[in-house]
């Protein structure tokens, strides 16, 4: 019987700046993202619909916390701690920005439940609000958290 040989994949190397560019295409995402969430505060009183921005924030939202996890390495965190058949990623499972970023996500999935529900815009523009501080609060402690871990 042959042996298989598993190869590892290597990491993308680091563009001319030093970052990945995986990286760099998170932030620019997440630009657009505080863009929108900035540009519906400044002309909340010109908004029709705010569950419509609510739906937009939440699929954008979902897509930048994918992308998040992916780039910090949370599949290889639970794989490490399930049966340790790899290295870790950038946080541990239990750890201050994993707990905060599942409340984060917890805020965020209570007001993607509460909006259809809701039954005037007033209300909806409210969770909106609750929404995009859960976002807030994701995106802050992750980003400050991987600042920390790098120095």
């Amino acid at each position: 019987m042959k042996q298989v040989q598993v190869l590892e994949a290597t990491k993308a190397a680091p563009n001319s700046n030093g970052r990945r560019t995986a990286g760099i295409q998170i932030e620019r995402i997440r630009v657009v993202l505080l863009g929108f969430i900035g540009e519906s505060i400044a002309n909340r009183t010109s908004i029709n619909y705010w569950g419509r921005r609510s739906l937009f924030l939440l699929a954008y939202g979902l897509v930048i916390c994918c992308f998040a996890a992916a780039r910090d390495g949370l599949d290889k965190t639970i794989q490490n701690t399930i049966n340790g058949s790899c290295a870790p990623g950038v946080f541990s499972l239990v750890s201050i920005p994993n707990l905060i970023g599942c409340i984060g996500a917890t805020i965020i999935i209570i007001s993607a439940v509460a909006t259809p529900i809701a039954k005037s815009q007033h209300m909806r523009q409210i969770w909106f609000y609750v929404m995009s501080s859960g976002v807030m609060l994701k995106i802050l402690v992750m980003e400050v958290a991987r600042i920390i871990v790098r120095v």
